[in-house]
């Protein structure tokens, strides 16, 4: 039987990426009636190598909680940020490469995520369907996610060259979840 428990500092790091995501989001622009937080998508990708789809997709979740509750987000934070996540990682979990990991968090992020925030906009924010098109939140989210995922790569390629991350050390076992 596969071990279930989370290192604690799988759990240090999720928590430090959460309070990462949430300050970061002060730090924000609108486009199209989303706000686009571009240290969200950086954090989905550092999840994405060090924490793995479940626990990545719970930060993801965690953080755009935190961040509507402090009013420093919109609902549409929750499709963009968590299909993100959830993509990366899985993309990291398989190929264990980098460049596939930002592509992952992008197309997640830009063009799932922004497809998924037309029922949300609709739902909970009074948007009707004759004022938001489906790819509404596409290009928006692209402007974020593309932003965020290349300060990532940039931060996480100088850590690989330091010798400060061996992605090929990182292995199923760290992928363990809940």
């Amino acid at each position: 039987m596969a071990d279930k428990k989370i290192s604690t500092k799988k759990l240090a790091l999720a928590g430090v990426l959460i309070a990462v995501a949430v300050a970061g989001s002060t730090f924000s622009f609108p486009i199209a009636g989303s706000k686009c937080a571009p240290v969200q998508h950086f954090v989905n990708v550092v999840g994405a190598v060090f924490l793995g789809p479940v626990l990545n997709v719970l930060v993801a979740f965690i953080a755009s909680l935190i961040r509507n509750l402090a009013g420093l987000g919109s609902p549409l934070a929750f499709p963009g940020s968590m299909v993100g996540a959830l993509l990366s990682a899985l993309v990291f979990k398989y190929s264990k490469k980098l460049l596939p990991t930002l592509v992952g968090e992008v197309f997640g992020t830009g063009v799932l995520g922004g497809m998924l925030s037309y029922p949300i906009a609709i739902w909970f924010m009074g948007k009707t369907a004759a004022q938001i098109g489906v790819f509404t939140f596409v290009v928006p989210f692209l402007v974020s996610t593309i932003g965020g995922s290349i300060i990532a790569g940039i931060t996480l390629f100088a850590l690989k060259n330091t010798g400060a991350v061996n992605f090929n050390n990182i292995n199923d076992k760290n992928y363990r979840q809940i």
